[in-house]
């Protein structure tokens, strides 16, 4: 036997052995979420809930940092290139993890591969908006005046490439129709334009338009989500009811790691969500406020994972065929 080899590799599993019990168990510090978009917005406002509930469930303060610009693809290339070392993360957005590769000739990052999926937060369905004065009552309606007179009706949206001017345009697509899209620089005077009845139509955030239609100052003509809202929007039916079959579109979020985070801090923090998921006081407010629960395998990494990949591609038929493009 070499006593020598034997007592060397007895010290090196030693040290080994030393430097793993001297590594504090994740989570020994705060944990960054970035959020590419300015505080205060909706999706601000669901990373901040939910970041608290996750939090609480890990032991550990969860601290929002936003990143702000040109769509989110700031924040989210400021993410891809953090440490994967199980402490920052991204609150991602389908604009800029899934329509921003079809909108932007050059990205610094990739979202499928610069990325490992934690979690899928609810989804938010859109609602299809008209001013309170409209003659259009039902999604049909508008679409039959839309054929009888192409790119006559105008449709407002947040800015190029914002999630309500890609639904339009998805939403031109299925329905074969086509309307003159009028780009604002956000949802807030789009919205205020299409309540005074200078833009005929819009698509929102269910959640966000909610105040509006309930204040008597829009009306909600289709749902983007399979199911009806009949607490929410009762009488209104989803555009895949009969109008345009198998329709489907919703804002959706998730968290992301920088790829080659540790597997065991990604399952960490799903199962600490999954926890947080089963307060039903808590599901049924964000319900009520017109967010969309999903099945619990949805919210899964793997699932999480194949639902950005599908939307990547999804989304870059629709920039194409609609000539969406940013830069």
């Amino acid at each position: 036997m070499n006593t020598a080899k034997t007592l060397g590799a007895a010290a090196a599993l030693l040290c080994a052995a030393t430097f793993a019990h001297a590594q504090p168990a994740w989570p020994a510090k705060p944990i960054t979420w970035i959020v590419p978009f300015a505080a205060g917005g909706p999706t601000d406002a669901m990373a901040r809930d939910i970041a608290d509930k996750v939090g609480r469930q890990v032991g550990q303060s969860i601290v929002i940092e936003n990143a702000a610009g040109a769509g989110g693809t700031i924040g989210a290339a400021k993410a891809a290139k953090s440490a994967p070392d199980g402490y920052t993360f991204l609150v991602g957005h389908m604009g800029y993890m899934g329509a921003a590769p079809s909108l932007y000739k050059k990205l610094a990052y990739d979202p499928v591969k610069d990325f490992d999926a934690v979690f899928r937060f609810p989804d938010t369905p859109l609602v299809l908006l008209v001013p309170k004065s409209s003659p259009y009552k039902t999604a049909a309606e508008l679409i039959a005046a839309a054929k009888a007179n192409p790119r006559k009706i105008n449709f407002g949206n947040a800015g190029v490439g914002s999630t309500s001017h890609l639904i339009a345009a998805l939403f031109e697509s299925r329905a074969g129709i086509e309307v003159t899209s009028i780009s604002y620089k956000g949802a807030a005077p789009a919205m205020n334009d299409l309540v005074g009845g200078q833009v005929e139509a819009m698509f929102d955030q269910s959640n966000t338009a909610l105040p509006q239609v309930t204040g008597g100052r829009l009306n909600a003509i289709a749902l983007t989500s399979l199911q009806p809202m009949p607490q929410q929007y009762p009488n209104v039916a989803p555009l895949a009811d009969k109008t345009l079959p198998g329709f489907e579109a919703a804002t959706w979020y998730g968290l992301y790691a920088p790829k080659g985070a540790p597997k065991d801090v990604v399952q960490k923090l799903h199962q600490a969500y999954l926890k947080a998921l089963a307060d039903k006081t808590w599901t049924a407010r964000m319900a009520a406020q017109g967010i969309h629960m999903l099945p619990e395998a949805q919210y899964a990494p793997d699932a999480f994972a194949k639902h950005t990949a599908a939307e990547v591609e999804k989304w870059r038929k629709v920039a194409t065929d609609a000539k969406i493009q940013i830069d």
